[in-house]
């Protein structure tokens, strides 16, 4: 009786004691991980021969290509492991004389991008994005027959594919290659529509962002 007495008692004690031990031994902290699903950056366009298809309305068109850059800014959010949604904003434009007729635009675009990706080990992640939005194309155009310069307010969108690498749990870097259309600009003299042109561009763009957030 007393042998029993005395297991009962080793089996009451022995999980008070482990009790204490694993209290002992676990370390506990209730600050939460920083979420750093918000983020700003900038973007640099290399335009692969932008496209400004100048029609004359019952005449001859033109087409001005060239190869030049452009800039722009994104502050956008992760809402989930496979989707962000992102503001980017950016100006590109174009200055040339052919056949004694000076061209020159100017572009400013503001999007809304949508991206779907797939995050490799924590660091790479390959995606592919589409944007809509609005683009303000101003168009100056000087020939021997007269000088329009107009302005329009126009439907813009986008197509991106691209990869993202992060450098740390801050900064990220992405390429990508995109197709954009601008807009379309009506071009006017003598108080009559004369011509319009079409602007569009694939373009190679470069992006670094800094991530931040709350806890």
């Amino acid at each position: 009786m007393r042998k029993i007495a005395l297991l009962l008692a080793c089996l009451i004690t022995i999980p008070a004691f482990a009790q204490d031990d694993y209290w002992d031994d676990y370390e506990y902290s209730s600050a939460d991980t920083a979420r750093r699903d918000t983020y700003v950056g900038i973007r640099l366009h290399k335009n692969e021969r932008i496209a400004f298809k100048y029609d004359i309305h019952d005449g001859g068109n033109s087409t001005v290509r060239l190869d030049n850059f452009g800039f722009g800014a994104v502050i956008g959010n992760r809402l989930s492991d496979n989707v962000k949604v992102e503001f980017e904003t950016m100006y590109t434009g174009a200055s040339q004389t052919r056949r004694a007729t000076k061209y020159d635009f100017d572009v400013w675009a503001n999007m809304l991008n949508v991206y779907l990706f797939q995050e490799y080990a924590s660091a790479i992640a390959p995606y592919v994005g589409l944007g809509i939005g609005f683009a303000s194309i101003w168009g100056d155009v000087n020939a021997p027959y007269g000088h329009m310069s107009d302005y329009v307010f126009d439907l813009s969108y986008q197509a991106m594919l691209g990869v993202n690498f992060a450098l740390n749990d801050r900064i990220d870097i992405n390429l990508g290659i995109k197709y954009q259309y601008y807009g379309e600009v009506e071009h006017h003299m003598h108080h009559t529509e004369y011509a319009i042109t079409d602007v569009d561009a694939t373009e190679f763009y470069f992006g670094a962002v800094y991530k931040f957030g709350l806890k």
